[in-house]
């Protein structure tokens, strides 16, 4: 069965997996089960109730979900008749969400719970396009997604060769999702996906991780991430059983309680499995803790295929035995690799779990880009650690002569929905994407990833940070006159902060607060409470990602004349990273074992 249509994955269950576990989620506390005939009726019949509804080839449809199974009948349930997904991250903030609602011209918004149905309901009375919000949980006084499976159910035989017809009009190069994300100035915008966009994105990752129809897969990133969507997709190409974790808090127990062979990640997680890993570490004690040290230190050196040597090798093998196959029997035992993206992944982390048997396959990309431009293999030729690997098939990747990463390829979106303009921003006269970050090609082959060349940076977590918007809002605080937000491949965000040190030793005065000069001025108790005051109260105005969680006074005042700023009074970022190293490093607690 051939794929060009996401949905023509439906068609490829229908003569390959005939199984069970298709789709598999925690519901009140035990895992269920959605076989494929629950994923092709539930599919159509969602198609077949929103034409009863009176939707169109091109409508649009907004989701604000937790991963479930849900989401994916309802996701082809649309492609079908061409209707446009529009999947939205449930973390955002109200101003967001009217925008996305009013911009992306959504008819309806389905969403999980109750939580977020009632976090949504003001700005969706906002946008004059939003119709109607349903759920996927029963909530009270709301409308249920089931009311159009139903609906589905009983039109069946007026639309189910409409829908049929329907399908011959999409074409692989048809706009079929719309994913919105951050801009350069933090506003969001819509990266338009076509279905080829999609499917041989997902086609080309399937060949790399390379699972089976008898194999489990646990679902991690959102659905609504271009990464958790193309993974998603990839494991449903190889009919790989799909299991979504609970939530972030629950991926360990869930790792145990279903022993997958894969899974997706971003940085992040695998920072976190790491530190609870040598948390656990340090609380051995003698020879167990002895062991279990030379075994990490061994594996923050490892180099595959066998490069460091036989004698390595040797220690390698015996580390396993004592220490690694823990590892693995805390993922669960079966877990042979994972797909990486969304951030930057420290090499270190790289290696030792590459040490401890688990494949980390190190990917790069954007939603623009469907998301993958390269990725690691796990080929001789077609690995190298610290990298992001070589370019997808038909993928063509360079750089620019200022550094910049350019793509070209079937991979690269339709352009910025509603926003032609932008779209020609980021695309050159012989029609290459320009990627926004820096970086090199090693052995003229594998892509490396070394600055970000526009301002907006990354968490380890994937989310993206746009610092000014959160230093303009800091610098309403009359007792802050400059600030830079920082956390590049960082679990979180902080700040650098110099003080407006008139009005502070004005206070001060009033006070009754001595002090000798600026150093010890920002150490005074008072002062720092005055800060976490501040500090506080602006984290409520700003997402989970953009909150400041730690912070340091600098002694100096930025100008122009310092470095700190330029003649514009803009910050020279470069300038202040390296001046505060020290002081940077301070904050995020640099450890090396």
């Amino acid at each position: 069965m051939k794929v060009s249509r996401t949905f023509d994955l439906l068609e490829r269950y229908k003569a390959n997996f005939k199984k069970e576990d298709v789709f598999v989620a925690k519901e009140n506390g035990k895992w269920k089960k959605y076989s494929t005939q629950d994923y092709i009726e539930q599919s159509y019949y969602f198609s077949y109730g929103l034409l009863s509804l009176g939707f169109k080839k091109g409508d649009k449809i907004l989701t604000i979900s937790n991963n479930r199974p849900e989401w994916n009948f309802v996701d082809m349930g649309m492609s079908m008749i061409g209707v446009v997904h529009v999947p939205v991250f449930t973390s955002l903030n109200a101003t967001e969400y009217e925008n996305i609602f009013k911009h992306s011209d959504a008819k309806i918004i389905i969403v999980s719970n109750k939580s977020l149905y009632n976090q949504i309901i003001s700005p969706a009375k906002k946008a004059e396009n939003i119709e109607n919000i349903y759920t996927f949980d029963n909530v009270e006084n709301a409308k249920n997604w089931k009311e159009i499976i139903d609906l589905g159910k009983k039109s069946e035989v007026y639309y189910k060769e409409e829908v049929e017809e329907i399908k011959k009009t999409i074409t692989p190069d048809d706009f079929s999702t719309l994913i919105y994300t951050s801009g350069t100035t933090g506003t969001s915008k819509g990266v338009m996906l076509s279905h080829n966009n999609k499917v041989k994105n997902f086609k080309a990752a399937s060949e790399i991780f390379v699972m089976k129809p008898d194999e489990r897969y646990l679902s991690i990133l959102p659905l609504c991430h271009v990464g958790g969507m193309m993974g998603n997709y990839q494991t449903q190409y190889t009919g790989t059983s799909i299991y979504y974790a609970e939530n972030m808090g629950m991926i360990a127990v869930n790792m145990r309680e279903i022993k997958p062979h894969g899974f997706d990640t971003v940085p992040r997680i695998l920072e976190k499995v790491y530190d609870t890993v040598i948390a656990k570490g340090k609380k051995l004690k003698g020879i167990k803790k002895t062991l279990f040290f030379w075994a990490v230190n061994l594996g923050l050196k490892y180099k595959p295929f066998g490069e460091n040597g036989w004698f390595y090798e040797k220690k390698l093998k015996l580390a396993d035995k004592l220490i690694f196959t823990k590892w693995r029997e805390a993922l669960g035992g079966n877990v042979k690799m994972a797909g990486c993206g969304g951030a930057s992944l420290q090499p270190r982390l790289e290696k030792v779990f590459w040490a401890a048997g688990i494949k980390i396959i190190n990917m790069y990309g954007l939603t623009e880009t469907s998301p993958v431009i390269t990725i690691n293999r796990l080929e001789k030729n077609n690995l190298k650690l610290g990298t992001v690997g070589t370019p997808i098939d038909g993928v063509e990747v360079k750089i620019s002569e200022d550094g910049e990463i350019l793509c070209k390829g079937h991979n690269v979106m339709l352009g910025y929905y509603k926003d032609p303009e932008l779209t020609k921003v980021v695309f050159d006269n012989d029609g290459w994407f320009h990627t926004g970050d820096i970086g090199s090609l090693e052995d003229n082959k594998f892509l490396k990833i070394t600055d970000r060349k526009k301002e907006i940076f990354k968490l380890s977590n994937g989310k993206f940070v746009a610092p000014q918007p959160i230093e303009n809002k800091l610098k309403e605080s009359v007792f802050i006159e400059q600030t830079m937000v920082v956390g590049e491949n960082e679990k979180f965000a902080s700040a650098l902060i110099s003080p407006n040190f008139t009005f502070l030793k004005d206070w001060c005065k009033i006070e009754n607060i001595p002090f000798q000069n600026n150093e010890e001025l920002i150490q005074l108790p008072k002062i720092l409470e005055i800060f976490n005051t501040e500090i506080h109260k602006f984290n409520k105005l700003f997402n989970e990602p953009e909150r400041i969680k730690r912070f340091r006074l600098v002694p100096d005042e930025w100008t122009p004349v310092n470095g700190e700023l330029s003649p514009t009074l803009k910050l020279k970022r470069k300038f202040i990273e390296i001046k505060y190293r020290i002081l940077m490093e301070q904050i995020y607690f640099k450890q090396t074992f």
